[in-house]
């Protein structure tokens, strides 16, 4: 009763998406939460997406995950980012109902036959040594007591070893109240995995009656909304009516408040000591480093259909709850808000992602991997992507298969997972598209063209579905090919583009060479190509895009081929540094510790120099 093949602690967002790849390539799995009522909990934002969080949400889901499918499902508001930009920034970003989410994620978890949902704490890894080296065995939980697996998922969040903080008021807990998780670092510690403290926080919750919304900016959602997943019915997400978000902003009065009370902030009066995230600071943090900002954007965005709470992205905080009140009320429309939750911050433990191997087991711990907040990432989408990759190859592992590494080349779960094990964090690591080198490459709308193969050697894409997709790149590619061979004369297309404000032609022009023009889009062409097919607007936007970015892209390819030679290129687990000749005694540090699968991930370690690489492929070819 208490063996398994796969065992998954923590439901949040990486831990479902851990013991759903498990359990759906047949393995018998059991996912371990604090709390039942807590599965796939979003304690700060209801949103699913965002920069570069979007790109990975589509990336969930050509592998196989759940994520965007639940977001679709619970959708309330819709929005592209970066419209304005060029398509590999573009990124989609859902407003989602929290409490949908969750009722549909627990109801997936729930229907799953090779899957048991256990409500226990995970207080120590249990391990044996197998001829000098350490291999998991199972957990121990309470209550419950043992439970045995071939491959154990830590999937622990913000509540390991949570404490949370609201001015004076600290107390050990986990996000929104609930229980923190407790023992399970000493025992982690125990076996030599180095850990480390971070911090993260949330604002207050307002509720709507107190709110003048007269006052304040609409934001409403795309007229188009473009799904996440690959399941999702178009025609009924884009019949629901969205919610609008709004925005407001901060003033002098609101800085000066909180000028006056940054003495009572745990993150200035030393109570707090985890590193918090870079990206996403809390509002006193952003008016001592931004002083000379006059104002700082905030979003007012509901919380769910079914309820009245509003959250207020960007005015996260840990002062104190009158303080709170104070600089929430200096704003326009919120001089009568009333709190529902008050905002605070959290401090947790995780890894130090260096522990990890490209495929998230841990290097000290055979069987034993790291997933989410965990692993020193922040983001629900982060999150997901990892636990989706930590039980994709612990499930390999458990067959006997080998394990996927996710190439920086391939997606940005690549760039992601190796930036982490290969470079370290020194804050919560946010995924931006910014840190991709190959990002026209790794675009929303190819997700399923990069990854389906991995998705499908996983055992998580069906035959069926594979086969849908490489038919409908066919298509793409046939539209694409057959543009470049419709012709307009002068005549017929010289009044468009001297509306556009672009040179009209003295001969004839292909349609694929007018939408290459800056000016021009995809649909200025549809009305003159009468044997066009008829696409939907996400695949005319794919067609559009290949066709604009075609040489561009072809550069990107080409670089990307040539990194894949030193991706290919081995260095064996065994190696000793230290006696390899002519390499540095810093290089051959930061390559003991991290102890890089390839040439390509040594190359990306900071203070390994291109020198250094030369010695390790010098000394690769006399030691074949």
């Amino acid at each position: 009763m208490n063996s398994f093949d796969v065992i998954v602690a923590g439901a949040g967002h990486a831990g479902i998406e851990a013991a759903l790849a498990g359990a759906r390539t047949g393995l018998k799995t059991a996912l371990f939460t604090l709390s039942l009522d807590a599965v796939a909990n979003m304690p700060c934002n209801p949103s699913v997406g965002g920069t570069g969080k979007g790109h990975l949400v589509f990336e969930i889901d050509a592998l196989g995950g759940e994520m965007g499918f639940a977001a679709d499902a619970a959708t309330i508001q819709s929005r592209m980012l970066n419209t304005g930009k060029g398509a590999a920034v573009r990124s989609k970003r859902v407003q989602a109902d929290r409490t949908k989410y969750r009722d549909i994620m627990k109801r997936t978890l729930e229907n799953e036959p090779n899957l048991r949902l256990i409500q226990a704490e995970v207080t120590k890894i249990l391990t044996e040594s197998v001829n000098g080296e350490c291999r998991v065995t199972g957990v121990y939980a309470e209550p419950g007591g043992e439970f045995y697996a071939k491959a154990v998922i830590i999937a622990s969040g913000t509540h390991l070893g949570g404490t949370t903080h609201t001015g004076d008021v600290s107390r050990r807990s986990g996000p929104d109240g609930l229980l923190p998780s407790e023992g399970l670092t000493e025992s982690l510690s125990s076996l030599g995995i180095r850990m480390m403290r971070f911090k993260t926080g949330t604002p207050p919750r307002i509720h709507r009656r107190s709110i003048d919304f007269s006052s304040l900016e609409v934001q409403h959602g795309d007229s188009y909304i473009v799904p996440f997943s690959y399941r999702t019915d178009e025609a009924r997400l884009n019949s629901i009516t969205q919610s609008d978000c709004h925005v407001v902003y901060t003033n002098g009065t609101t800085h000066q408040i909180i000028r006056d009370n940054i003495h009572r902030s745990p993150l200035y009066s030393g109570k707090i000591h985890g590193i918090g995230p870079r990206y996403c600071p809390s509002i006193e943090d952003k008016i001592m480093r931004f002083a000379d900002k006059e104002r700082h954007q905030l979003f007012v965005e509901p919380v769910g259909l079914d309820t009245d709470e509003i959250y207020l992205q960007g005015f996260s905080s840990s002062l104190p709850a009158e303080v709170q009140y104070k600089m929430l009320r200096s704003l326009e429309g919120f001089e009568n808000a009333e709190i529902m939750r008050y905002a605070y911050a959290i401090e947790y433990d995780c890894t130090d992602p260096t522990e990890l191997l490209p495929t998230l087991e841990f290097k000290k711990v055979r069987g034993l991997y790291g997933a989410g907040q965990f692993n020193g990432s922040s983001g629900y989408e982060e999150a997901a992507a990892q636990g989706l990759v930590a039980g994709i190859n612990a499930s390999l592992a458990v067959r006997g298969e080998a394990q996927i590494i996710l190439p920086r080349q391939s997606s940005y779960i690549g760039t992601l997972i190796d930036d982490l094990v290969t470079k370290g964090t020194a804050e919560p690591y946010r995924i931006m598209t910014s840190r991709s080198e190959f990002r026209l490459l790794l675009r929303q709308d190819n997700a399923e063209c990069r990854l389906t193969e991995y998705g499908q050697r996983a055992g998580l894409i069906s035959k069926e579905r594979a086969d849908a997709v490489w038919e409908h790149e066919r298509m793409i590619s046939d539209e694409c090919e057959r543009l470049e061979h419709v012709n307009f004369g002068p005549s017929a297309v010289n009044s468009l583009l001297e509306a556009k404000g672009t040179t009209p032609v003295s001969s004839g022009i292909s349609a694929a060479d007018m939408i290459r023009r800056p000016q021009m889009t995809i649909h200025d062409i549809l009305p003159l190509d009468t044997e066009g097919q008829s696409l939907s607007e996400s695949d005319l936007h794919r067609v559009e895009t290949e066709i604009k970015y075609a040489g561009y892209v072809k550069r990107q390819l080409d670089e990307a081929a040539r990194q894949a030679k030193s991706e290919n290129t081995a260095l064996p687990e065994d190696i000793d540094y230290s006696t390899i000749r002519g390499l540095r005694l810093e290089a051959a540090e930061k390559l003991s510790k991290v102890r890089p699968a390839s040439i390509g991930q040594a190359s990306r370690i900071s203070g390994v120099s291109p020198a250094d690489i030369s010695v390790l492929l010098i000394w690769l070819s006399m030691n074949k």
